[in-house]
């Protein structure tokens, strides 16, 4: 049989091709499961900063930061360690981003503060005198959509098994019970990190400004 493929060329070709897909298959596929499962410790988003993450996409911040460290050492020295594929294992969509206008904010969690965020949101410049950011001063006073959140939680946990603890159950009843027991809670610390007794004002009303939840979801990003 040897023989034969050594004398027509084109089914050697093939062959060989066969053969070097299969074990490229066979090696590369178990590791492409294995490396997209969650890593050690990593929890979902809570309903908090599912919030955030659809100010973040409405506002279209991923069109100037992108949420992806590449393996290499000029970006590891200025953004931290590089992303790996199971710390995406929640997140729906990816917000990996390809465009840096402004920095890439994977890492934001581990050294920016609540109060650089707000203080940033309010007035770039007043924190990064050289920014091209324009200001957001609408999310001070826009209320998030924190049902559209649970919602999403809700379904993640029952469609793709994502795992979120009893509280998170459907039907309204279950919303506003999670509401005053963990999401405002939750708001209420932030908002006083970010030193803005407005904000904390609104919390108390049983509001969250967008600013709040934007500014959960960046300090989950680490």
């Amino acid at each position: 049989m040897f023989h034969w493929l050594e004398k027509n060329p084109f089914f050697f070709a093939v062959g060989v091709f066969l053969t070097i897909a299969y074990a490229g298959i066979v090696t590369i596929l178990p590791s492409f499961a294995q490396s997209s499962q969650p890593i050690k410790g990593l929890k979902p988003r809570t309903v908090l900063q599912l919030t955030g993450k659809i100010v973040y996409m409405k506002d279209n911040c991923m069109s100037c930061h992108s949420q992806l460290i590449r393996p290499f050492k000029a970006e590891t020295d200025r953004y931290g360690q590089y992303s790996l594929s199971g710390e995406y294992a929640y997140d729906r969509p990816f917000l990996w981003g390809s465009k840096r206008t402004g920095p890439d904010i994977h890492r934001v969690g581990n050294y920016r503060t609540p109060d650089w965020h707000a203080n940033h949101m309010w007035n770039p410049k007043s924190v990064v005198p050289d920014s091209i950011m324009p200001a957001y001063k609408h999310q001070f006073t826009n209320i998030a959509d924190t049902a559209t959140a649970y919602a999403e939680a809700v379904t993640v946990k029952n469609v793709f098994k994502t795992p979120y603890g009893a509280n998170v159950a459907p039907g309204k009843a279950a919303y506003e019970k999670y509401l005053k027991t963990t999401l405002l809670p939750e708001a209420k610390k932030i908002a006083e990190q970010m030193k803005r007794k407005d904000l904390v004002d609104m919390v108390n009303q049983g509001k969250v400004p967008e600013v709040v939840a934007l500014v959960a979801y960046l300090e989950s990003l680490k």
